[in-house]
């Protein structure tokens, strides 16, 4: 029974947090990338304007420049684990924002405007942990905390 209990929690593979966090960041960040973001890219620009949506009424351009900082600026920089929690949060807004007024918060479907439903449901639950988690050991958000102590106006936050 034990030997059962140990493969079922997979005692064989020990619990590793951080890792998870790098995966997830990774993971999420270049999956948004590729699939977002280089279309985004410097260079695209004069392609991606013509017809790009409006969903919140601040003009094409204005929401370009939102879409392209999240997926394109947001992904590089959480591939790398720079400001992880603040472009999360970003990320999350901007495809919250997406899936409300240009997908209609479709989640199923078969038509052109529901193809990616799920993705986006995934990006949103992904973008809440790198919030709550924050980018793990492997990240320069760690790296450059550790380099500099807390300010006493902050370090509350860290007891």
């Amino acid at each position: 029974m034990e030997r059962l209990l140990n493969v079922l929690v997979m005692r064989f593979w020990p619990i590793r947090p951080d890792y998870g966090l790098v995966v997830l960041r990774v993971w999420t960040a270049v999956t948004l990338l590729m699939r977002h973001g280089w279309e985004k890219r410097p260079g695209q620009w004069d392609h991606m304007l013509h017809g790009f949506p409006d969903p919140i009424g601040i003009g094409s351009y204005a929401s370009f420049v939102i879409a392209f900082m999240a997926d394109f600026v947001g992904s590089l920089l959480l591939v790398v684990g720079l400001g992880t929690r603040w472009i999360a949060l970003y990320c999350f807004f901007n495809t919250l924002v997406a899936w409300a007024f240009v997908h209609h918060f479709v989640f199923f479907g078969i038509t052109q405007e529901s193809d990616h439903g799920e993705l986006i449901v995934l990006y949103l639950g992904s973008f809440l942990t790198l919030m709550v988690a924050g980018g793990g050991k492997a990240s320069l958000d760690r790296l450059l905390t550790r380099a500099s102590p807390p300010s006493n106006a902050l370090a509350f936050m860290h007891s």
